[in-house]
C-alpha cells in the first residue's frame, strides 16, 4: 500500500470542472492583459473563492498574487491551497516568493514552516518559524509550528519546549495535543500518545484529523471496535473500510513505521 493510499487523514478532493472557453475570433479578440492591467478581485468575490475546492482557491489566489505581489494575502492562500492539494514543494516555493517581496509577513513564514514540515523536511522552515515566533510571541501557532519542525529533526528538548509553551499560551490546544501525540507514537509510545489524543478530542476545536490520529492510535494498540466506531462516524463508508483494512494490518506493531505513513504532524 502506497503512503497516499495509507493516509486515513488525506480527504479526497472533489475538483471542480473547469471548462475550456470558446475559442474566439482571433480578429476580435481582446489582448490578453498582463498582470499590471488587471485589478484585484473585489472583497466579495474573494470571500466567495474561500468558500471554494482546495483546487479552485489555489488558481484563483495565485492569479491575484500575480496581479499584485505586495497583497498580504494573496500568496499565503495560494501556499496554504498548494499544500491542501499535497503539491508541498511547490507551496514551500509559493511561501518563499511572498517572504522575497514581504520579508515581514507572519503568516507566510507560518506557510512556509507548514509546507516545509509537510515535505519532511522541516529544518529548511525553521529559521522562517522561528523569525514568525520572534515577531509574534504570543502566537500558539508558531511554537506549535516550531515543535514539529524541531521534532522532526531530532531536537526533543527543543520540541517539548517549544510545546509546553504552545500550551501555556492556548490550553489544551487540540492542534498542540495532537502534534505531541504523533511525535510519541513515532517513537513508538502509545501509552503517551492515547491520553493525549483524548485530552484533544475532548476540546471543542477538536479537528477532524485529531479524531482520526486517536482512531490510528487506537487501531494500532488493537483497540479496533472504538477505532472503527470513530472511523464510521467521520469517514464515508469506502473510506472507512479502506482505513479499517490498513489498521487491521498493522494491529498489533510498534506504532513507529505506521505513525509516520499516517501523515505528516499538524502544525495547527
Amino acid at each position: 500500500m502506497s503512503r497516499t493510499t495509507a493516509r486515513i487523514a488525506t480527504v479526497a478532493l472533489l475538483l471542480a470542472g473547469i471548462a475550456a472557453p470558446a475559442m474566439a475570433d482571433p480578429v476580435v479578440a481582446p489582448p490578453v492583459q498582463s498582470p499590471v492591467g488587471r485589478q484585484p478581485a473585489t472583497a466579495e468575490v474573494r470571500a466567495a473563492y474561500e468558500r471554494t475546492d482546495a483546487l479552485s482557491r489555489q488558481i484563483f489566489w495565485t492569479d491575484q498574487a500575480d496581479i499584485n505581489p505586495m497583497d498580504p494575502v494573496a500568496g499565503v492562500k495560494a501556499a496554504q491551497a498548494l499544500r491542501e492539494l499535497a503539491r508541498f514543494d511547490q507551496a514551500a516555493e509559493m511561501a518563499s516568493r511572498v517572504l522575497v517581496v514581504q520579508p515581514a509577513n507572519v503568516e507566510a513564514m507560518l506557510e512556509l514552516g507548514r509546507a516545509h514540515i509537510a515535505r519532511g523536511q522541516a529544518f529548511y522552515g525553521i529559521a522562517a518559524l522561528e523569525g514568525a515566533r520572534d515577531a509574534r510571541p504570543a502566537d500558539w501557532q508558531a511554537w506549535s509550528l516550531l515543535g514539529a519542525a524541531y521534532d522532526q529533526v531530532r531536537r526533543p528538548d527543543d520540541a517539548r519546549a517549544a510545546w509546553a509553551q504552545a500550551l501555556a499560551l492556548s490550553p489544551e490546544n487540540p492542534a498542540v495535543l495532537s502534534n505531541m501525540a504523533m511525535s510519541a507514537m513515532t517513537r513508538g509510545d502509545a501509552a503517551t500518545a492515547e491520553p493525549l489524543l483524548r485530552r484533544a478530542v475532548a476540546q471543542p476545536g477538536a479537528s477532524l484529523k485529531v479524531r482520526l490520529n486517536l482512531a490510528m492510535v487506537l487501531g494500532l494498540t488493537g483497540n479496533l471496535t472504538e477505532a472503527e466506531q470513530m472511523l464510521r462516524r467521520d469517514l464515508p463508508p469506502e473510506a472507512a473500510d479502506r482505513n479499517l483494512a490498513w489498521l487491521r494490518e498493522r494491529a498489533g506493531g510498534t506504532g513507529v513505521d505506521q505513525a509516520r505513513t499516517w501523515g505528516s504532524l499538524q502544525g495547527g
